[in-house]
């Protein structure tokens, strides 16, 4: 039987693999005289379109010694420009822009927002105006300089970071464009002129020098005219150079030896491999997934799965534009040195080397690939979507429809090329990078008028699918939603339990028996579900958050009812095998050990027991981790306990999005369900806790930390109140979004934060409320003060004005539409539905009621929802440079805590 049912699903890997020749995104190409290229892709199932520009320049066309102009302009792009005004950020959010962002990497920049079609003509006049018109001054070049500068310390506040940047100076000869950061030097961002950003902006910022993809809601008619009247009367700029492929492929075999302030040794090993768009480049990608994507892949399943030495594996091919990086990355487990690891790895890559993939493997890698690449491009806009992919293979290759000849080789690979390009390219010229702890040493004791601002035009409602309901025989509830726009479906049953539960068992038991659902059932292994899943081109994870325990699937339209079969067995049958639980026990051990060291996630670790105290079910740490001794007092008698008391149909309500129907779905579901049974489950103590009877301070010390990251909260209101819209308005306006109160004080005002804000964490119960800054170590005191500064305006300094109203409004109605353009996202919205408890048209009253607000119920949700007489301070820092300007505040009780929330 599993003989048939495995050549069963070989088969349709096969037929799912021919699904890549179909593959298309239509689009139209014009190139417009100034030079700018312009592509369209029509889609119309949502009242959205996603405007894409690529400058072909990143960090690529710098030269040594004035390094991160690339990333440090990407920035000032959003400080606003001669007819737009100041600032592009809040701006966007005015018109309901989604998913939008700017990035630099070594070979381009790019800036992209989905917007309503009803404000496109203003967003193309935005676009076109910082293109031709930004506002540079010597303000604006300190202001985004201090930013950056805040960013790259941020990064190198976390683990492993120091290893990373020695990777581009060491595997790249000197003056070669991938020699260096994109991030760039520090020396470099201080030395930067106001000539010199000057210069780069009229070299390489010309429409010549640019790509804008539009794809969504628009025709190419239309959308030529309108770029042609934004963009048209922009000078070209002058010719650009672009370096052609330049590998730079090394011989023989160097390391560095490093220590840092990380609790797990970890090993880099890095080659240097041909260009993006090359033939052997398309072949790496399947090498990368034989090697490490996925369990049943040959390094995690002889290093993490079968040999337990390692707690992660990490394969990458980044292929760039002259030439690329192949990378594995093993972190070591306690017990074990990287001399084991570069053994092992090498006997893997050894007999891959000589071997070549299996057929099995091969089939499995390629039908992961297309799956990936399918789920990318059911979006218009973000990575991976679809103006993504027309963009960047216009701008790297000339060929928008460059992506059709990658999944021609993908498809057509066979183990001879992959088993070739591996021995081409991974059989010699390696650089080794050791990260080794360092030890915990103690101390003893124009054609248009660009002034006016083009009209948005009628904003689009928000159109969700109609929910559909159904009960099957067992009490369990299903609720649908159809979109037939791809040929994919996601499920997620969600159970009530969650990390909340733990307060009937072990801290961590929640997300450590979800975890293991996936690790083995009564018929299938770990790798037996992870093999069958990756050739059904299915992702299958199981998890828990605060409130519920969730299995998710998401998968292939024409193989659905294998993958329904394996979600079904992973639901009801789990075995938690013995070995499968001491491998992921001592993984989540692993995961509690870098949470000690991040200092974000020690906050969010220690916050809860200090809001919260012992006894109620959001006392935990909110990474659902536990702690070390109750992470290593679970048995896996705990774990079949936890899935025989929560998860019961009665209690679960399975959501299902995508392109299938009641009809055709709740018969398969009758059958593969049919044997779970209701029953019982226990009450989670989710009753009210009071307020604390004044602020306090909690020091957790971080010893050379160049950040301290300041949180302050308390419980605060439940989520299905009829305050509940006021209340997220006026958190957006706090600290809730780019342009809020908190980040624009210290990101764009003091630039002390790379960013701040505050959220109210999701939870049924009281949610608590989160303010937090991450800022540097030298304005720790002053940052303080801000933030108290900024809550008291919130709360009776300064009300909400109308302006902010305004635009808060404007943000959250006109990005409703955008905000639920994918499967995910209509399956999350309805997830939300279900965790506070909103009324099923919550969504199609929603832009109603915001509309409605007023300035003071925006001023009175401030009042219900933030006590700064009731603060929980907690700050992560050098308690040796941090101390004492904590106390000259005198704003609480100090106390001082280690890593798990215990009193020093």
């Amino acid at each position: 039987m599993r003989t048939l049912r495995l050549l069963s699903i070989v088969v349709l890997a096969v037929s799912g693999l021919a699904q890549a020749q179909n593959i298309d995104i239509p689009y139209q190409k014009f190139v417009l005289d100034n030079g700018l290229t312009l592509i369209v892709h029509e889609d119309h199932k949502a009242p959205i379109v996603a405007v894409n520009l690529w400058y072909h320049v990143g960090s690529k066309n710098e030269k040594t010694g004035k390094t991160g102009f690339a990333h440090l302009f990407e920035h000032l792009m959003f400080g606003g420009s001669q007819h737009a005004g100041d600032s592009y950020t809040k701006a966007l959010e005015s018109v309901g822009a989604t998913d939008w962002n700017g990035t630099t990497n070594f070979d381009r920049t790019n800036y992209f927002e989905n917007v309503p079609t009803s404000a496109l003509d203003f967003t193309l006049w935005m676009e076109a105006d910082r293109m031709g018109f930004l506002n540079l001054s010597q303000k604006t070049l300190d202001l985004q300089r201090g930013v950056v500068q805040n960013e790259k310390r941020q990064g190198e506040n976390e683990p492993y970071r120091l290893a990373e940047e020695y990777i581009p100076q060491n595997t790249y000869p000197a003056g070669h464009p991938y020699s260096w950061d994109v991030i760039g030097e520090m020396a470099d961002l201080d030395a930067a002129s106001f000539k010199d950003v000057q210069d780069w902006f009229k070299t390489y910022y010309g429409p010549s020098n640019v790509v804008i993809v539009l794809a969504g809601d628009i025709d190419a008619k239309t959308a030529k005219e309108k770029v042609q009247k934004y963009f048209g009367d922009i000078p070209a700029g002058p010719p650009v150079t672009h370096q052609q492929a330049w590998v730079a492929k090394m011989t023989g075999t160097h390391r560095s030896v490093t220590q840092d302030r990380v609790p797990l040794p970890r090993v880099y090993m890095v080659w240097n491999v041909p260009q993006f768009g090359s033939a052997d480049a398309d072949y790496l990608r399947l090498v990368e997934a034989c090697l490490g994507d996925g369990k049943t892949s040959r390094l995690y399943k002889r290093l993490v799965y079968d040999d337990q030495i390692a707690s992660e594996v990490y394969v990458y091919n980044d292929s760039r534009e002259i030439g690329g990086q192949f990378g594995i990355q093993v972190t070591a487990r306690p017990g074990h040195n990287l001399d084991e690891i570069e053994k092992e790895t090498n006997e893997e890559l050894a007999r891959f080397l000589k071997d070549g993939p299996t057929s099995e493997e091969l089939q499995r890698v390629q039908t992961q690939y297309l799956a990936r690449f399918l789920r990318g491009i059911e979006r218009i806009g973000g990575f991976g979507g679809k103006s993504d992919r027309l963009a960047e293979y216009m701008a790297f290759t000339g060929n928008p429809d460059g992506y059709k000849i990658t999944l021609n080789r993908v498809r057509e690979a066979t183990a001879d090329n992959l088993k070739s390009v591996a021995n081409r390219w991974l059989n010699d010229g390696v650089y080794f990078v050791e990260v080794l702890p360092f030890p915990d040493y103690k101390v003893a004791s124009a054609e248009i008028d660009r002034a006016k601002t083009p009209a948005l035009g009628t904003p689009p409602e928000l159109k969700l699918p109609k929910l559909q309901r159904a009960s099957l025989s067992n009490g369990l509830k299903i609720i649908l939603a159809e979109r037939h726009e791809v040929p994919l479906v996601s499920l997620w049953m969600d159970t009530d339990a969650g990390y909340a539960a733990d307060q009937f068992a072990k801290p961590g038991t929640a997300k450590l028996a979800t975890t293991l659902l996936t690790e083995g059932t009564s018929t299938r292994n770990a790798l037996q579900i992870n093999d069958q899943a990756a050739m059904l081109g299915a992702n299958l994870v199981g998890y828990s958050t605060l409130d519920f325990s969730v299995v998710t699937l998401s998968a292939l339209k024409a193989k659905l009812d294998l993958s329904l079969e394996l979600f079904a067995d992973v639901i009801l049958n789990p075995s938690f095998p013995e070995a499968d639980f001491k491998r992921e026990q001592k993984l989540q051990l692993d995961a509690i050990a870098q949470e000690q060291k991040d200092p974000i996630q020690m906050t969010l670790r220690v916050f809860p027991a200090l809001v919260y105290g012992a006894g109620h079910a959001y006392g935990n740490p909110l990474t659902g981790s536990g702690t070390t001794a109750s992470t290593e007092a679970i048995t896996r008698v705990d774990l079949v306990k936890f899935h025989q008391v929560w998860f019961r149909p009665n209690d679960s309500t399975l959501v299902v999005v995508g392109d299938t129907s009641l009809a055709e779905l709740t018969p398969k579901l009758e059958k593969l369900f049919a044997g779970w049974k209701p029953g019982k489950v226990p009450a989670k103590n989710l009753s009210n806790v009071k307020l604390a009877a004044e602020p306090t301070v909690y020091i957790l010390d971080k010893p050379g930390a160049s950040q301290s990251v300041i949180i302050a909260g308390h419980v605060s209101t439940l989520a299905n109140t009829p305050q509940e819209i006021a209340t997220q308005a006026m958190n957006d306006d706090f600290g809730g979004t780019f342009s809020s109160r908190l980040n624009m004080n210290l990101r764009e005002d003091k630039h002390w934060a790379y960013g701040a804000g505050s959220l109210l964490w999701p939870a049924r119960a009281q949610r608590p409320l989160i303010i937090f800054a991450p800022v540097q170590t030298d304005k720790t005191k002053e940052s303080i003060v801000e933030v108290n500064k900024e809550i008291q305006g919130i709360l009776k300094d300064r009300p909400v004005t109308k302006e902010e109203l305004t635009r808060i409004q404007a943000n959250e109605t006109l990005s409703l539409p955008g905000s639920r353009e994918t499967i995910r996202s209509v399956g999350d919205s309805i997830l939300d539905l279900i965790q506070y408890g909103w009324p099923e048209n919550y969504y199609d009253t929603l832009a109603g009621k915001i509309r409605a607000l007023k300035s003071t119920d925006l001023d009175a949700a401030a009042k219900q929802v933030i006590h700064p007489e009731s603060m929980v301070w907690v700050v992560v820092g050098d308690r040796g440079k941090i101390e004492q300007g904590i106390k000259e505040l005198g704003i609480g009780k100090i106390r001082f805590i280690d890593a798990d929330g215990h009193p020093i």
